[in-house]
């Protein structure tokens, strides 16, 4: 794993008008690192998100990619002039995001949709993007589907397709926002099983989930969000195990108080969780 991080917020700020959504954001991610954001719902995790690809402009510190800047054509705290729409696109090539609600066109079939990209923005032949289109399919078990439309699709399997798309554009950083609230129960196994195989390929992704469980087992470093800010940050073991303030404690304990007291899973054992089972309950 590189020593330098291979996307960086520093100070990150973002306002709505009056409302200050994020306020001074910073952390590191490391090429590898599986980095998961929790906390109360309007705590800032989507925005935060969503600002590290530019999909928001971010308005307080800078984003960095690879050692680039993201957004703007200077850093600082300073009013900066916006990049241009081509050279964002270059800095953020390394990073694709799934969505929370699919984002798939419904006039397009499965393999349409996950070769419009390589199309649109890798200006790749038409033969070659259909066949990384259908690798990225059967990685995800899905290349049977590829003649079908979304609507012919339940959830878990239009979520699927969301991954193959972000997967086929062979990103270095996936970000995945809430991957499975969309879903029904029975299909969000179906979809954590897919980013379970990635992160044990090797893929870095910055995740925000309220499946609890899942960012115990999975994360190398799990991030507590609440009003705008980081509250605390740490591996599993330290924030589901044994947190530091009473506001994550707070958040947990209606999941730890519906989780049976057996063993804690291998991502969460320590001396100061005994007691916690973190493997079958989700948040």
């Amino acid at each position: 794993m590189s020593s330098l991080p291979i996307l960086q917020l520093r100070a990150v700020g973002k306002s709505y008008g009056g409302n200050r959504v994020l306020k001074g954001i910073d952390l590191d991610v490391m090429r590898g690192e599986i980095v998961t954001l929790i906390g109360p719902s309007g705590s800032g995790k989507t925005t935060a998100l969503r600002c590290m690809n530019f999909l928001e402009a971010y308005d307080e510190g800078e984003v960095w990619i690879k050692g680039q800047l993201l957004g703007y054509r200077s850093s600082g705290r300073t009013s900066r002039d916006r990049d241009s729409e081509a050279s964002l696109a270059e800095v953020r090539r390394p990073v694709a995001m799934v969505f929370q609600q699919f984002n798939l066109w419904p006039h397009m079939t499965v393999l349409a949709n996950v070769t419009a990209p390589l199309l649109l923005s890798k200006k790749m032949s038409k033969a070659l993007a259909q066949s990384k289109a259908l690798a990225a399919l059967e990685r995800v078990g899905l290349e049977h589907k590829a003649a079908a439309y979304p609507s012919q699709l339940s959830g878990g399997q239009q979520q699927r397709v969301g991954i193959a798309r972000a997967l086929a554009v062979e990103p270095e950083v996936m970000l995945l926002d809430e991957p499975t609230s969309a879903l029904d129960p029975e299909r969000v196994e179906e979809v954590l099983s897919v980013i379970r195989s990635l992160a044990q390929d090797g893929m870095t992704m910055v995740m925000v989930t309220h499946e609890m469980s899942f960012a115990a087992k999975i994360s190398d470093k799990v991030v507590f969000m609440e009003a705008g800010q980081i509250v605390e940050s740490g591996s599993p073991a330290q924030l589901f195990g044994n947190s530091r303030t009473q506001r994550l404690q707070q958040f947990l304990k209606p999941w730890l108080d519906r989780s049976l007291p057996f063993a804690t899973t291998t991502a969460c054992m320590t001396s100061a969780s005994a007691g916690v089972e973190v493997g079958n309950v989700s948040h």
